[in-house]
């Protein structure tokens, strides 16, 4: 560390849209008033970091640090920061909580109007980046950047959690466990022995899964393009694969479950299939909730008589969870061993081995790969 707080560490640094992340040494300043800066310890990359690097229709923000699902200590903090000490046991927050705003205020949401999703690649506060290269500034992803061995986050982006909680595996619960699980309980309040459909059956759609079978439905029908997901667990009783089948999806899920279902979920980021979720649920109480981040044509298109029926469409960032308020129960329930994370994780890799995460997400070979940062 120099005179002036600057830390000199290793980070994974995307120069470009789709091109390999090179491990190279940046200068990351101090945290600034209300930021800590955080020694991550484990980071598990998400689609939506995968789908942010490959897309040429988002802004080119480069060079850039990705990664926001993590777990890590806290190494210092900024002026006016309270609540967190050197040593505590962090979780990194991609969508912070102000505690003030007229929406965290409300209860009704957990959409901050101060520490909301940041997408321009800087800090919430001043809107300048934290990592340098030689004196050029190399920019943040949704205010984490966690793909590196330090980083600076607001303190309202991060959550403190218990020291006997495996940094290793509770990572997961940083964004895509977290977000599946909310989506069935807190969005959709799923009743027992209903019929759920789930679109896209990755780590967030399984945490969906998991959460309506802890609900206690009688079937949960899993949809998947990707032959070699069809034998995974959580609660799927039933695997569609649209391709197997000649009439449309929706369809078949209609004659299946006489009517469509009384819950889907689209866990896809893609318009079209949200449209096909709305068709897959049921007249008059059908609910249809979105989770996935589009990588193109944010529009949706859908007949009004699916709403005239009695269907409801409905949106879910990270769950409905408050962030600080809430992660530290599920924290809980995971070491009370009431829901599951470990059997998420299909691959622990090597901090240098980073590109293997991206490319076997690419190819669809993994649930979550945790990459173990440098000790």
């Amino acid at each position: 560390m120099s005179s002036n707080g600057v830390i000199r560490c290793k980070a994974a640094v995307a120069r470009a849209a789709g091109e390999p992340m090179m491990i190279e040494e940046v200068e990351l300043s101090p945290p600034q008033p209300m930021e800590i800066r955080i020694k991550v310890v484990c980071t598990s990359l998400c689609r939506s970091d995968l789908t942010a690097w490959l897309s040429q229709a988002q802004p080119q923000i480069y060079p850039r640090i990705f990664g926001h699902e993590a777990s890590g200590i806290v190494e210092s903090v900024g002026q006016g920061v309270t609540e967190f000490e050197e040593g505590d046991h962090v979780l990194t927050l991609f969508t912070g909580e102000c505690m003030k705003c007229r929406q965290c205020a409300s209860g009704k949401s957990n959409i901050c109007q101060v520490l909301g999703l940041e997408r321009q690649g800087v800090m919430h506060s001043d809107k300048q980046t934290r990592f340098s290269i030689k004196g050029k500034p190399v920019y943040h992803y949704c205010a984490v950047s966690s793909f590196s061995e330090y980083t600076v986050v607001h303190s309202g982006c991060a959550v403190k959690i218990t020291s006997t909680a495996p940094l290793e595996k509770i990572c997961l619960l940083s964004c895509g466990v977290a977000a599946g699980l909310g989506a069935a309980w807190r969005v959709a309040n799923i009743s027992e022995g209903s019929t759920v459909v789930v679109f896209g059956v990755g780590t967030v759609g399984l945490s969906v899964a998991q959460g309506a079978r802890l609900r206690g439905a009688s079937r949960i029908i899993g949809v998947d393009t990707n032959p070699e997901k069809s034998e995974r667990g959580f609660g799927v009783t039933d695997f569609l694969n649209p391709n197997d089948h000649d009439q449309p999806i929706q369809q078949v899920i209609n004659r299946i479950t006489d009517g469509g279902a009384d819950y889907a979920f689209e866990c896809v980021g893609d318009t079209g299939t949200i449209t096909t979720a709305l068709q897959s649920c049921c007249a008059g109480w059908g609910l249809t909730v979105t989770l996935g981040v589009p990588k193109e044509k944010p529009e949706i298109t859908a007949h009004y008589g699916l709403f005239l029926s009695g269907r409801t469409l409905t949106g879910s960032l990270f769950g409905g969870w408050k962030p600080k308020s809430d992660l530290p129960s599920l924290v809980d329930m995971y070491l009370k061993k009431e829901i599951e994370i470990d059997d998420y994780i299909t691959h622990n890799l090597k901090f240098e081995d980073i590109n293997n995460a991206f490319e076997l997400m690419r190819q669809g070979k993994c649930l979550r790969c945790v990459i173990h940062m440098p000790k």
